[in-house]
């Protein structure tokens, strides 16, 4: 049997590998190159580069990017791998993958990420999972349907506050929970932005049709790459996709949210071609199943971004942090407890004092690799080669990232001035009638020596759309000829 097929069903049926971990004989730092997975990275100049290094011990085989420039270093760093600039010609040539790093912009996760699922690959995805709901949905059905070991990037929801606050929460030292808010001081890159007007040449480097994938096509510049992509609407998902899969992520899993019944948003300027500058999203999510010690009445959660943040509930004793950079504060009818991202720094408050808890509940923690490395990659590696479930696979990570672009949404809808009511089940918003419109700003693009005041008082207009259609299009995108799921 060859080695890939073997490592795929063990992972697949939980049947354990026959060769005894080298670690566990030789000793840390040494792996037997027979228990080593065969890994390949694409895209790879950013956080691709810092998920290949904390998979220590293994086989980097494969390297892609559509720049080379942009991804040298990390060349350098394995020069044995082989190089590509098309992921859909690695996965067809280079036949000794077992598993592949994804970290390309985030309207290119869904396509990459499937082509390897069907070739039997395992798959570390960095968050957000995708760029639309209806991808998230996607890749969840396509992981169970293939068996593949999956794991989003969200690397925090391997960390042991997580666990720690999961437990204070489910056992009911809050109270009920019924109001969370959850902020962000991102974006910190330029957001809120028009076109830009002036032509710059592609660089040599780079393939920008491979970088555009499955988006419409549109002049480079240096607007898009290498990295403020992340704001613009064709590629990114602005700051609440970059940063809601870390600061969402406890609220999600300690109080069983799943999705939501209804959203609503309000912005800064929103404009055909960027995410806005700030925005507030709330979601309204229905009664779930009570635990054991905790009840989970229907809630409000708000996520603030742009540096808006929450008000600072009164109770609260004045040394109590409200973490500027970025937190969540979950309300219940007994006490508060503040965080940073991932359930960091946490602190529960009752009676305007800070108090320590006592938890009637205890769950299992990630536990870190005897080889080293980042335990939420490692224990993706582990799971890959063993069987077993990863912290955030796409069972998990797929709804939770249907929830977390879903604002975005909201964002761009809210023109229409309502609750929007949500139809999990058929991904649609049920309240948007046939013949309603979308208004949304477009704004001049834009260029350095455009400083005139009377440019600037004709630096946009009004553009009106079916919102029906529109709705949809955002749920589900419509890609360029040749791009497909």
């Amino acid at each position: 049997m060859k080695r890939r097929i073997f490592l795929k069903n063990a992972a697949v049926t939980g049947v354990s590998l026959t060769i005894l971990p080298s670690y566990a004989v030789s000793g840390l730092g040494h792996v037997a190159p027979s228990d080593k997975l065969n890994i390949a990275g694409i895209g790879i100049g950013g956080k691709g580069k810092v998920n290949l290094r904390n998979m220590v011990g293994q086989n980097i085989v494969s390297l892609c990017d559509c720049d080379y420039n942009y991804a040298r270093d990390v060349f350098k760093s394995y020069p044995k791998a082989s190089r590509y600039k098309d992921f859909r010609l690695m996965l067809e040539k280079q036949k000794d993958i077992d598993a592949v790093v994804i970290a390309t912009p985030d309207h290119t996760h869904a396509v990459t990420a499937a082509a390897a699922m069907e070739l039997g690959k395992h798959v570390y995805l960095q968050k957000p999972l995708t760029h639309s709901v209806w991808e998230s949905r996607y890749l969840s059905q396509l992981a169970k349907k293939t068996g593949v070991i999956t794991q989003m990037g969200n690397e925090g929801h391997s960390s042991d506050t997580v666990y720690e606050v999961t437990e204070v929460v489910q056992s009911g030292c809050l109270g009920t929970v019924r109001e969370v808010h959850v902020w962000t001081n991102r974006p910190i890159w330029r957001q809120g932005m028009p076109k830009p007007l002036i032509k710059v040449p592609v660089p040599d480097s780079l393939d920008w049709d491979l970088f555009i994938g499955p988006a419409p096509m549109r002049e480079y510049n240096p607007e898009y790459h290498p990295w403020i992509w992340r704001g613009w609407w064709d590629f990114g998902t602005g700051a609440l996709g970059d940063m809601g899969c870390h600061l969402l992520d406890v609220p999600y899993y300690a109080l069983k949210l799943g999705q939501p019944v209804a959203f609503q948003a309000a912005s800064s300027l929103v404009n055909t071609q960027s995410a806005p500058i700030s925005a507030k999203v709330s979601y309204k999510f229905p009664a779930r199943d009570n635990l054991p010690y905790c009840q989970l009445p229907e809630l409000e959660l708000t996520w603030y971004d742009g540096g808006l943040m929450p008000s600072r509930p009164y109770n609260l004793p004045e040394d109590a942090p409200m973490n500027p950079g970025g937190g969540f504060m979950l309300v219940g009818s007994e006490a508060i407890l503040i965080a940073e991202d991932y359930g960091k720094n946490w602190k529960t408050y009752r009676n305007g004092s800070c108090f320590i808890p006592e938890v009637k509940v205890d769950l299992k923690r990630i536990p870190d690799n005897p080889l080293g490395g980042g335990r939420h990659e490692m224990h993706f590696v582990d799971c890959c080669k063993n069987g077993g479930q990863p912290s955030s696979d796409f069972s998990y990570a797929g709804p939770f990232n249907e929830m977390v672009v879903m604002g975005n949404l909201g964002i761009r809808l809210q023109s229409l001035q309502k609750t929007l009511l949500w139809d999990s089940e058929k991904m649609q918003v049920t309240n948007i009638s046939p013949n309603e419109e979308l208004t949304t700003a477009e704004l001049t693009p834009f260029s350095s020596d455009i400083v005139t005041r009377s440019v600037e008082q004709k630096s946009q207009k009004w553009i009106k759309w079916n919102a029906l259609n529109m709705c949809e299009q955002w749920i589900k995108h419509n890609y360029r000829p040749g791009w497909n799921l």
